[in-house]
């Protein structure tokens, strides 16, 4: 069974940090690209960070800078470090592992940056 469980969301004030953490387990999470996704009340999904199997980046532009994400596949779990946290970066962010076409998602956990 397949599942990715995130966890480290809460509400923090602007200019703060958060760790979002995502754990998988059931997939073959060293040679999956894992993603992070982020969901704010009336916008469409946005793609925030990704790390290919080879450990490649990319990242939003409106998080550059800001969010670094990495991941540890002896552990099977991905992270998002979150700083100088804005706003509108206010959203549900989902954890995301994908590997010849198939993707799975986790349950989403909220942040809130707000003062």
């Amino acid at each position: 069974q397949v599942q990715l469980v995130e966890s480290g969301g809460g509400l923090v004030q602007p200019g703060g940090s958060l760790r979002l953490s995502c754990t998988a387990s059931g997939i073959m999470f060293s040679l999956s690209a894992i993603n992070w996704y982020r969901q704010a009340p009336g916008k469409q999904r946005e793609l925030v960070a990704r790390v290919s199997r080879s450990g490649s980046t990319n990242y939003a532009d409106s998080v550059k800078g800001r969010f670094t994400i990495s991941r540890d596949n002896t552990k099977n779990t991905m992270y998002l470090q979150m700083n100088s946290l804005k706003p509108e970066d206010t959203a549900v962010y989902l954890c995301n592992a994908e590997r010849l076409g198939v993707s799975h998602w986790g349950q989403g956990t909220q942040v809130t940056v707000s003062s």
